[in-house]
């Protein structure tokens, strides 16, 4: 019998964070970082991904930054490429590229659209299945897909109007169901943290012009902090997380209990 401390050692492990350069990909690939994983940073910029990279090796882990946009086979395939040659495994994969665009739904561009779409549904699929014949292989693998609170529930325009946003991470919250479902037989366990709003370089304008009514949308009255997601990032890429597979997390200070 394993203690707690030992379910939550990631050492000799290898981690995937796409999107992992800023923001809470960051924060969570510091903190698989810190239970002791290496960690493989992917990203459409490789000067930021060697910058995370270069953040990551401050806590004493190995790095990898490899550039690569995640809506495109070819360099989703290279990216993975990279890591075996480098690692020669990958034990977990977080899915947590995204983007949004914010415009009321009748004025949502159809391009725009397809773009939110293509990264926060078609990027998790591509990553997920390169990287998982590698966990099929190994019979062993965590997959962490980051979803949102918007792919929950409806959002009130007031706060936060994107539509295709929540409508693509609903299809992520579903995908972790379905995934979870078709490859428990493989023995990878697949899971979905749903953060709420946390503020990060892409959305801190946002917050700033917005920040009365995006923090009355939360019961605690605070948006998440920077070392809010480390903890359940590490968990479910962990042993501790071992009988956990289709589940769906929200960390969202209260705001889906309203």
């Amino acid at each position: 019998m394993a203690n707690v401390k030992e379910l939550l050692n990631l050492e000799g492990r290898v981690s995937v964070v796409t999107g992992g350069a800023t923001g809470i990909g960051l924060r969570m690939a510091i903190g698989l970082a810190e239970a002791g994983s290496s960690v493989v940073i992917a990203s459409r910029k490789l000067e930021a991904c060697e910058h995370a990279a270069h953040e990551i090796e401050k806590t004493g882990a190995k790095a990898l930054a490899v550039a690569c946009d995640v809506t495109k086979p070819d360099q989703v395939e290279a990216m993975k490429d990279a890591v075996m040659q480098r690692f020669g495994r990958v034990d977990a994969l977080v899915n947590n590229a995204g983007r949004a665009w914010v415009a009321p739904p009748e004025e949502m561009p159809l391009e725009r659209w397809q773009q939110v779409f293509d990264l926060n549904i078609t990027g998790p699929f591509l990553c997920s299945q390169a990287l998982g014949r590698e966990m099929i292989k190994a019979k062993s693998g965590k997959i962490v897909n980051i979803a949102s609170v918007a792919g929950l529930v409806g959002r009130n325009p007031r706060a936060y109007n994107s539509i295709a946003y929540g409508a693509s991470k609903g299809a992520l919250v579903n995908f972790t169901r379905d995934l979870a479902v078709k490859w428990a037989q493989h023995n990878i366990q697949v899971n979905c943290i749903c953060p709420g709003f946390f503020v990060t370089p892409l959305n801190h304008k946002l917050y700033e012009k917005n920040k009365e009514n995006i923090d009355r949308e939360i019961p605690l009255g605070h948006t998440g902090g920077p070392d809010d997601l480390k903890g359940i990032a590490v968990l479910l890429a962990s042993d501790a997380s071992n009988f956990m597979t289709g589940t769906i997390i929200p960390v969202d200070g209260g705001a889906v209990a309203w």
